[in-house]
């Protein structure tokens, strides 16, 4: 595979879109997943630099919870803090609301790829969408109302 070495900008302009768009995906597990690999490969090879905790906007069973704070080329998201994260860095407190990420005009897609081609995965070739509008041409899918009873 031709692999062309990405900048750490390019790098976290495609984790701001792909973080922006898990945000609001009905089922954002692979987009989340891909974020973690991301930035654990950017913490490892220095390209990434941990700031400190926040408290989180959102915690989940517990009435407080805090989420590790991480800064890309000018560009900073959460992640989940480890144990060790709270006995080598500051807390911050309260998210800053006011501030908001440099825009990226990318595509999910691209940014997807950009960051799969990153981490050395084999890209998924889509697969392929059948042009019909019906379930006619297609042998494998039965409609719901003519499936086998048990």
């Amino acid at each position: 595979m031709n692999e062309k070495p990405f900048s750490p900008r390019e790098i976290a302009e495609s984790l701001y879109v792909v973080n922006r768009h898990a945000k609001t995906a009905p089922d954002p597990r692979q987009l989340y997943e891909l974020k973690k690999e991301v930035v654990a490969k950017l913490l490892k090879e220095g390209k990434a630099k941990r700031i400190g905790l926040h408290y989180s906007d959102r915690p989940r069973l517990s009435k407080q919870h805090s989420t590790l704070l991480i800064e890309v080329s000018g560009y900073y998201f959460h992640i989940p803090a480890q144990k060790k994260d709270f006995q080598e860095l500051k807390h911050l407190g309260r998210v800053d609301t006011s501030f908001r990420n440099p825009k990226a005009r990318t595509s999910l897609s691209k940014s997807r790829r950009t960051l799969q081609q990153y981490l050395g995965k084999q890209l998924k070739k889509p697969s392929p969408v059948s042009s019909y509008g019906s379930m006619l041409g297609n042998q494998s899918v039965v409609p719901w109302n003519q499936r086998v009873r048990r």
